[in-house]
This record gives structure tokens, sequence and C-alpha cells, in this order.
């Protein structure tokens, strides 16, 4: 009998709630390192966000990265950010007078063979950078009040609440990734993350479900704390979160990992990087993170507070009882 099949039928019971203390520390690791990233580096923004000029060229002999930015440095030109697309180069630049745009039209001609007229120069004013960061907040804003009302309505608070703290976990440490590792911050970048926090949000519900359904049995002749009920109901749904990541994050490796090395499409990596990360960290926060605080949060009430004690006193439910105790003092 295959593993996937032993582990629903619950002949094999990972205690997920049981180890939440290894959970928790693990993710206050990532947290501390992603925040670290986020003050020493800071977050790479893209031309879109704090504005400048973008160079667009396709050369006539073949060049590498380090050369066109050599180009670029002996210009004068500070930090000037390489990215390929095929054969075509797209260079990103701080914000340029049109006299020294015109210049280094001619610098690109003069060493790549470019012709001036097809070395496309794009401005993007400061101002309108500030409006799309704007407009990306609010964004983010309206989407987690629509998820606090969602889960409240279809569920309960306390599940709105767990829910709420593993999205902001997820947004956090793939925000540190994208800190440490330099990669640009760029529209499509916020598209990832908005898709990462509906992935997210996406495992929590269909967890938060089983765990609706179990619970809702819970009384005061149970055989099993609200602690043991949610871990089972957890137990119930890890194969299929596991496959729908595994399937979902396939492509995007792929898009990742050969799409920005083998076929160059420099593009697409700030988009795949965001989908990467936020998916393997949305399945490890909607298990380990999620399910543990809102048992935390649970086992706080009165009920399950007197089921865990009930069943402590018969030899049953001790870690139940445990969590229950330590939730109270």
């Amino acid at each position: 009998m295959g593993l996937g099949r032993r582990l629903y039928r619950g002949e094999i019971d990972v205690d997920f709630v049981g180890k939440w203390r290894l959970w928790y520390s693990l993710s206050a690791v990532l947290l501390v390192i992603s925040f670290a990233g986020l003050l020493i580096n800071g977050l790479n923004l893209g031309v879109e966000f704090k504005g400048g000029s973008v160079f667009s060229f396709k050369p006539q002999t073949t060049v590498s990265v380090q050369e066109v930015r050599e180009t670029f440095l002996e210009q004068g030109i500070h930090q000037p950010i390489v990215q390929t697309a095929g054969d075509r180069y797209r260079v990103t630049t701080e914000t340029l007078a049109e006299r020294q745009s015109l210049q280094m039209q001619e610098s690109i001609s003069k060493e790549f063979g470019t012709p001036v007229d097809q070395v496309n120069v794009q401005s993007i004013g400061a101002s309108w950078g500030g409006e799309v960061s704007t407009k990306a907040l609010w964004g983010l804003v309206a989407f987690m009040v629509a998820i606090i009302l969602y889960l409240s309505m279809a569920f309960e608070p306390k599940m709105a609440l767990a829910a709420i703290v593993a999205l902001l976990h997820d947004l956090v440490i793939t925000a540190g990734v994208y800190a440490w590792s330099g990669f640009e911050v760029t529209p499509a970048t916020l598209l990832g993350f908005l898709t990462i926090l509906g992935y997210s949000l996406y495992d929590a519900v269909v967890v938060f479900d089983m765990i609706k359904e179990v619970t809702a049995k819970l009384g005061a002749t149970s055989k099993q704390t609200y602690s043991m009920a949610a871990n089972d109901a957890l137990n119930h749904t890890l194969i299929r979160s596991l496959n729908t990541s595994l399937v979902a994050i396939l492509p995007v490796a792929a898009i990742l990992f050969i799409g920005t090395t083998v076929l160059g499409a420099g593009t697409l990596k700030d988009l795949a990087l965001a989908l990467f990360v936020g998916m393997i960290v949305g399945t490890y926060s909607s298990i380990c993170v999620a399910t543990p605080m809102l048992v935390t949060l649970k086992e706080r009430e009165p009920k399950y507070q007197a089921i865990a004690r009930r069943l402590a006193s018969t030899g049953g439910g001790k870690g139940g009882a445990k969590r229950a105790a330590a939730a109270k003092g």
C-alpha cells in the first residue's frame, strides 16, 4: 500500500501540531534573516518604481553582459543594470538628461554596431514610479482586507487571524529572498507576490475546511482534544497539499532555472523567483504556521480546555492537555 494512501487513512500520523515549537523557531530564524536582508540591502526596485532611463538594443556583434556594462560605466553612468532577452539587451540607468541619452545612444551604436535609430530609449519619471508603488500598496491592503472578511464569514475570526499571519510570514520571507539575491522588483514581481498570497490562502482554506469539519464533532464526551483533531485533519489534507504544490512548482522552476539560464528569458526571472519561493513557503506556512497558530488560539477556549483536562485525567490527550494548560497559564 502506498505511503500516500496509508497517510490518508490515518495509518501514518505526523504530529505537525505537537512540534509547533520547532516550526515557530524555524519561522523566526527565516523572518530574522529576511528582515536583516531588507534592512541591510533593501529591495532592488525597478525603474518602474524609482524612475530612470531604459536603453534597449540589439548588438550586431557577439558581446557579453560585462562589455555592455563597461560601455555604460565609461560614459559616467552609475550602476547600470544589464539584462538580456534573447539577442536583445535592456539596460536600466538613473534618470538621464536628453543630452546624456543622445551621447549614450551614439556610444552604443559605435561599440556594438547598432544603428542609432534602433537604440530605443524610454524615460520614466520618479513621480510615475511613486504612483505605481502607492497603487501596489493599496492593492495589497485591499487583498488582505478581503481575505479577513471572507475567512471571518466562511469560517471564523480566529482562522482569519491565523491565515493572515501565515500570509504576512510568506510575504516577508519572499521579500527577504529578493533583498539578499538582488533580483529586481518590477510590476511583474508584484503580480507574483499577489499570486503566491492567493495560492497560500487556497492551501490554508483547504486545511481549515477539513479542520472545521472534524472539530465540529467535538463535545463533552469526545475522545480527542482540539489539537489531536486538528492534527488528524491536517494529515488527511497533507498529500493533497503536497501534490498541488509539486505540480505548481515544476513549471515555475523550469522558467526560473532553465528559461533564465539557458534561453536567456531575463524578463521572466523576477516573476518566476516570487512564484517559486512563495509556493514553497506558502505550502510550509499553511501546514506548519497557520494550523499550529489556530490550535493555539482555539485551545484557549473553555470548551476545548475542559475536553483536554477530562482526557488527561483518564490518560488520553496528554499533548492537548499540556497545550491547554500552557495557553491558560
